[in-house]
């Protein structure tokens, strides 16, 4: 059905049309800061509470994924379905739980909402397009248990996943009720880079990729390093300008241990 819809070539070219913006992004961002959390910037559009404003921004790729999915006729296969898995196990718990979580009354401006919903929506059509649709009628995912792959990837995944919620925690709990003030996060990655968080999640779609081995997945974790990795030099710019010596003599890297 979604191939008939959308040709192999159409598809191939819409994730070539996607690496391309993603590399725009990651330049663009490097000169304009992406103004939400520690960034916040009102001219990215009027602020909403930030529970509201992630709710709206992860849920799209989520319940488009489990569309695709159902619709799908290989649904309950094996490779297909950990995929499967293994992508809604993050957006469930970006987009029902970790909103849930944030505390205070942070906003996040709504041009920031709007664009993640826009972009998670079209990366459920490049993961489901491929994991559902077009890698089964190509036998690709035949015999993928037996493949070192996915075994890799999910282990990777993992990794980042748990790097990710122990991040968001130390984060979370950095300021005990009504108090304002900013501090550097400690423990856990955050010994190795100034963005342990993001860290994990790129860790995450690292690991997504290869456990799928496609093309789609590469593109979403390129993608991904695309948006955090220039957000994380800014993080650690504003680290710098507010913690000075306290915040450099720890010699964090930004996003990538020993490395960037």
């Amino acid at each position: 059905m979604f191939s008939e819809i959308i040709s192999l070539e159409c598809y191939n070219t819409f994730l070539v049309v996607m690496a391309a913006i993603a590399l725009v992004v990651f330049v663009a961002l490097y000169f304009v800061e992406a103004g939400y959390g520690y960034l916040f910037n009102p001219k990215f559009g009027f602020p909403v509470p930030n529970k509201v404003g992630w709710v709206l921004m992860e849920c799209p790729v989520f319940i488009a994924m489990a569309i695709l999915w159902w619709l799908s006729p290989v649904k309950f296969e094996t490779a297909p379905l950990l995929l499967f898995i293994i992508f809604q196990t993050h957006y469930f718990q970006r987009s029902f739980i970790f909103p849930m979580l944030i505390r205070g009354n942070s906003k996040m401006p709504v041009g920031i909402m709007l664009m993640g919903m826009v972009f998670n929506t079209l990366n459920a059509i490049m993961q489901g397009g491929w994991i559902f649709y077009y890698g089964p009628e190509m036998g690709y995912y035949d015999d993928w248990m037996s493949k070192p792959y996915i075994y890799i990837g999910v282990a990777i995944f993992l990794f980042g996943f748990i790097t990710n919620l122990h991040s968001d925690y130390i984060i979370r709990n950095l300021r005990k009720p009504g108090d304002t003030k900013h501090y550097i996060p400690k423990g856990g990655m955050f010994r190795y880079v100034s963005s342990a968080n993001y860290f994990g999640e790129f860790m995450e779609w690292v690991g997504f990729a290869i456990a799928s081995w496609s093309w789609a997945g590469a593109v979403f974790a390129w993608w991904t390093f695309a948006n955090l990795g220039p957000r994380s030099a800014s993080l650690y710019k504003r680290y710098e300008r507010e913690f000075g010596e306290e915040f450099t003599s720890l010699n964090r890297k930004r996003i990538i241990p020993f490395i960037y």
